[in-house]
């Protein structure tokens, strides 16, 4: 992502991360993949949820995200959705997974904020948290990484969209050392980054 997109992102919507390219691969990969009981984490404007409840193979979605506004983002599109006859969304305000109980999900995707960031550059809005993954751009990746097996059921799957940008080598080892094996479900290519949805199991 440039300077100039995150310019025009933050123009557009300066407290709701907006569904982007990253958002409809991780999309492809949920209604394709998901199953059972599904949590999005970071579900920003709540738009993969959505898609997951109108069109996967799930029993219930939930959407989590640190932001208020997105969550409200999110429990408007589950109104809309259960008015309609779908499934809806129960939005819940969390960071990562930490709220939920052990074994509480078959399906847990997640499209971590990844833009690489200069501490001195940060700029403290919503946006940031929607975007800034710190130096490495895996600042909320790893501890997603060591933490999401707890809240998995036996046999459970995690969709977890990497890029480029944030080292994919370093990220699949990271997912190795906690015992997950991968593999790429969907992967697309832009001039600035490759974007990947890993499936992990274990």
């Amino acid at each position: 992502m440039t300077g100039r997109d995150l310019a025009e992102r933050r123009g557009m919507e300066t407290n709701v991360y907006q569904p982007a390219e990253d958002s409809a691969l991780l999309a492809e990969a949920v209604v394709d993949h998901a199953r059972g009981r599904f949590l999005e984490v970071g579900t920003g404007s709540g738009w993969v949820a959505e898609q997951a409840a109108r069109k996967a193979d799930v029993d219930c979605v939930v959407a989590s995200d640190v932001n208020p506004h997105a969550c409200e983002s999110a429990r408007k599109r589950g109104e809309k959705l259960r008015a309609e006859g779908h499934l809806g969304i129960e939005a819940v305000r969390a960071n990562l997974v930490d709220p939920f109980r052990d074994g509480s999900f078959d399906t847990v995707a997640f499209n971590p904020p990844y833009l690489p960031t200069d501490p001195d550059n940060e700029w403290d809005d919503w946006m940031e948290h929607a975007l800034s993954g710190g130096e490495s751009g895996r600042k909320f990746l790893n501890p997603f990484v060591d933490e999401v097996g707890r809240v998995l059921t036996d046999g459970g799957r995690v969709l977890l969209l990497v890029s480029s940008l944030t080292g994919f080598d370093e990220v699949t080892e990271r997912v190795e050392s906690r015992g997950f094996d991968y593999e790429t479900v969907v992967q697309e290519s832009y001039p600035f980054e490759t974007l990947s949805v890993l499936q992990l199991t274990k």
